[in-house]
């Protein structure tokens, strides 16, 4: 059975995408107030009902009324009209609430040993001899079992190397006291900024992220990000960029489905690339790329497609632009490139039609069961069935009251792992050299054998840790796409 997705129509025609190619990607893009949101709420909205689990995040905080069913309006009715919408009913969706700094949802963590020292760097917006220090700290913990979880064990992890640079030299290369310094320093600016509520366990459950409701309606996943994006704009990227490369590595191949196994709503895109080296974007490109083969479709929200790199606009199937203004002659050379990004259509001059849009309008092309786009078209954007704007403080408490996630990460677990058995075993040695001592009755019968670098490691970095930060958990899972996981 095909499944379509009505997105718009101009009372001659509709515009409707094929759930099929709905895996291709997209981007929704336009002026402040010119309904990026609205189409982004009505796309999340019709992929859910189509059973499609979505996860989205709300930078502005008026996304939440995708929870609650929307009311009766005469502009509504109106567009409904106008468009030809048929069978259209206000409903609500299944939704859960998530939040970093658990506030306005269940609280989301992954450990440092997740992310990778790429995206860990990125996000500490490091140099590359910087970087190059974060990778030494994360290939050591590797090699003797110093797994990584939230930021006081990186950071005691950078002191120990910093205070035995000469014995590591020679395997791990050049560690600089000043590097060490250098990104200490940025850890303490992330630690200001709230992300010690990020770095921890438990960590999120990808699966939770990819739920159909008793009906099979996908389940929206929907991140509250206001608070987020102002303290830590950096941090959101980098977590969304976790979120993609997690995906792409567990989620099992499914070839060509007739819908998607989960879409991803990335808002304000431009954050993701702003100032990211060029091995990142790569990679970035490289998954994009790759990751619809998982059944999963990615949608950049931004004001700009040319926020977006080339590489990756060339990718996206789904097209939907909203007005741009023209104040400077830089704003118009923006929309000629834009009006570019579409297949011709010889009944509209797309660069002036950009300029003219009115808010709830947008040029729209989709893809042909082919792959092919089709020509652009102009169309009044349909309106949604959920609740245009934000729900009350009680009515999220209660959506969050009945979430089957409700305690499963509420939470810090700091259970017993390597750290406490690596402090024990050196307390007991300690114990046991001491008690020698005392029987030899000798102050210099400690042994002048040389340690290796691995076994100095094992006991500076023990009391190194139990001095600085007490029952803190050595833990994690190493190796990923981006370094980390895995």
């Amino acid at each position: 059975m095909v499944k379509e997705m009505l997105i718009g129509g101009n009372g001659e025609m509709q515009v409707i995408m094929d759930a099929a190619m709905a895996n291709r990607h997209g981007v929704i893009s336009g002026a402040t107030g010119t309904g990026k949101t609205i189409t982004l709420q009505i796309l999340a909205e019709s992929f859910s009902q189509l059973g499609v689990p979505v996860f989205l995040a709300d930078i502005k905080g008026d996304l939440s009324g995708i929870s609650r069913p929307g009311k009766a309006h005469e502009k509504i009715t109106e567009r409904v009209e106008q468009i030809k919408v048929s069978g259209f009913n206000f409903q609500a969706n299944p939704t859960v609430f998530w939040d970093i700094f658990a506030k306005q949802g269940h609280p989301v963590r992954a450990t440092i040993s997740d992310l990778g020292p790429l995206l860990i760097s990125h996000m500490l917006e490091l140099n590359d001899t910087q970087t190059g220090v974060v990778y030494s700290c994360f290939k050591i913990a590797d090699d003797e079992g110093m797994l990584l979880l939230d930021l006081k064990d990186f950071r005691v992890m950078l002191n120990w190397m910093g205070e035995n640079s000469k014995a590591l030299k020679s395997e791990y290369g050049n560690i600089s006291s000043a590097s060490i310094g250098a990104i200490q320093r940025r850890l303490l600016v992330l630690d200001e900024q709230g992300a010690s509520e990020f770095f921890g366990e438990p960590a999120v459950k990808l699966e939770d992220f990819c739920r159909t409701d008793f009906s099979g309606n996908g389940v929206i996943s929907l991140l509250d990000a206001t608070i987020l994006t102002q303290k830590s704009p950096r941090l959101y990227a980098v977590f969304l960029l976790w979120l993609l490369s997690e995906l792409y590595e567990n989620m099992p191949e499914v070839g060509d489905a007739d819908k998607p196994k989960l879409v991803l709503f990335f808002d304000e895109a431009h954050l993701l690339f702003e100032q990211a080296p060029r091995v990142l974007v790569d990679k970035i490109e490289q998954i994009v790329r790759l990751i619809r083969s998982k059944g999963v479709g990615v949608y950049f929200i931004s004001q700009s497609p040319l926020d977006i790199p080339e590489d990756i606009l060339g990718q996206l199937g789904l097209k939907v632009q909203h007005a741009l203004r023209a104040y400077t002659p830089k704003d118009k050379k923006v929309i000629k490139a834009v009006a570019d990004t579409f297949r011709d259509n010889p009944k509209l001059d797309v660069e002036q039609v950009i300029k003219e849009l009115q808010t709830g309008e947008a040029l729209v092309s989709v893809l042909n069961k082919d792959g092919s786009p089709t020509q652009v078209e102009r169309i009044l954007i349909k309106p949604p069935q959920s609740q245009m704007g934000p729900v009350t403080a009680a009515e999220r408490e209660q959506i969050i009251s009945r979430s089957p996630y409700k305690g499963r990460y509420d939470q810090d677990i700091d259970r017993e792992s390597a750290y406490e058995i690596l402090k024990k075993r050196v307390e007991q040695a300690d114990l046991e050299e001491n008690q020698a001592l005392r029987s030899k009755k000798s102050s210099n019968s400690r042994s002048k054998g040389r340690q290796s670098a691995g076994e100095a490691m094992l006991k500076s970095a023990a009391r190194s840790i139990g001095s600085q930060i007490g029952r803190q958990i050595i833990r994690g899972i190493m190796g990923s796409l981006f370094g980390g996981r895995r």
